[in-house]
């Protein structure tokens, strides 16, 4: 099984992020959770985390994206409404791309462990050299 709308992931997700900054040579954990509501467009997708740098105090961090529905999956825009890449359903493992200057983005997500899936992000460009890998969870809300 894997999602088949948008609104299959309506709720709260825990997640864990791994990345692996080649640039930098270190590694870095961020743990929390993302919650995924609907908005006035579609979903508001609304993060918390706390970031785990080697040799520093843990750091809080927060984004948003909104989420629409398009004709074949998902489009990811920034919470500006800037677009930022799309989530192809109907497959296991959807990639895209987005390119921003200097920096080119590419991810994949996995969804064969639906209802608990993955990206994967691949970053490149003069000053970046990254993997993340982020893994979501049903998180059940009390």
């Amino acid at each position: 099984m894997k999602p088949a709308d948008l609104h299959d992931f309506v709720g709260h997700w825990s997640l864990r992020r791994d990345i692996d900054d080649r640039r930098a040579g270190q590694a870095a954990i961020a743990t929390g959770q993302a919650v995924l509501s609907p908005g006035p467009q579609g979903l508001v997708y609304d993060e918390e985390i706390i970031l785990q740098l080697p040799g520093q105090k843990p750091l809080e961090g927060r984004r948003r994206y909104l989420w629409r529905a398009v004709t074949d999956g998902i489009a990811v825009c920034f919470d500006d409404g800037r677009s930022f890449h799309t989530i192809a359903l109907g497959t296991a493992a959807p990639d895209d791309a987005h390119w921003c200057d200097p920096d080119h983005y590419e991810v994949t997500y996995d969804f064969a462990g639906w209802p608990c899936w993955r990206s994967v992000w691949t970053v490149s460009g003069p000053r970046k050299s990254y993997r993340m890998e982020t893994a979501y969870a049903p998180l059940t809300v009390t």
